[in-house]
């Protein structure tokens, strides 16, 4: 037993070190300001490992938080994480129920154990009409929102219930009240105000550089569509989130560091 538990030390030390040594040879190339997940395949994953629905999401926080690490010690600016659609409130009482559990306990715990957002200096911004969670999930977003305000050097973007379309509707309606709270007569929105008044941009993210979806599926599914709209690599892995993990993201940092090349020669 004795032998076995050294072993297994022995092994996460290497993994350990590998890691960041993988992680130092990347960080000498370019790297994205911002990368943003949809984490997607997490009931398949349940499913295909014979877990409960439940677990597969818990499974899946695990694999945000090791995701989360290897950005910051890439120096990404900047991650956001699409943990919640607002079309996601139409599965299951059961399954809603289970979801809005986890992400108050892994707040709560991030208010009490906050080690790897205070490591790095990161700012956690909850993005999404929080106002349809339940008021205790309001609480922790605020608590938890409120401990790393002071965080500048990095932001996490958890968004949690967010759809594209209600953020863009938010943005115009928020661009109307301020026309009409300057007592302007001539209503006129344009693409720059629209954009200033956009969630991310009011928690100060930059446009993302890469988005990256898992399990296989082909499809944006409302998350970030106008940030995405010119400049964002999209990459689709089929690896289901709770097993993605540095080796399923090293080909998706290479490919973004040889297409930056790549442009920088053509110029």
């Amino acid at each position: 037993m004795l032998l076995r538990r050294g072993w297994t030390w022995l092994q996460d030390k290497i993994t350990s070190k590998a890691r960041n040594f993988i992680l130092r040879i990347l960080a000498a190339g370019p790297i994205p300001k911002h990368v943003a997940f949809v984490m997607d395949g997490n009931r398949r994953y349940a499913r295909m490992n014979h877990k409960a629905i439940q677990q597969g999401h818990s499974d899946g926080f695990i694999a945000l938080r090791r995701m989360l690490e290897v950005c910051l010690r890439l120096n990404v600016k900047c991650v956001s994480a699409y943990a919640f659609s607002i079309e996601n409130f139409k599965r299951s009482e059961e399954e809603v129920s289970a979801l809005m559990s986890l992400a108050e306990e892994k707040l709560r715990e991030l208010c009490e154990h906050g080690d790897l957002l205070d490591e790095y200096g990161v700012r956690l911004n909850v993005v999404g009409n929080t106002k349809l969670l339940p008021e205790s999930v309001q609480n922790a977003v605020q608590k938890a929102e409120g401990m790393t305000r002071h965080n500048e050097r990095a932001i996490f973007n958890l968004c949690m219930p967010y759809t594209s379309r209600d953020e863009m509707t938010s943005a115009v309606e928020s661009c109307v009240r301020n026309t009409m709270s300057q007592g302007l007569e001539d209503l006129v929105i344009t693409e720059k105000d629209i954009d200033n008044q956009l969630m991310t941009s009011l928690g100060g993210s930059p446009p993302p550089d890469i988005l990256v979806r898992t399990s296989g599926v082909k499809r944006l599914s409302d998350f970030l569509l106008w940030q995405c709209c010119e400049d964002t690599q999209l990459q689709f892995s089929t690896t289901f989130w709770p097993d993605f993990g540095l080796f399923d993201f090293i080909p998706i940092i290479l490919d973004y560091q040889r297409k930056t090349w790549n442009r920088r020669i053509s110029v």
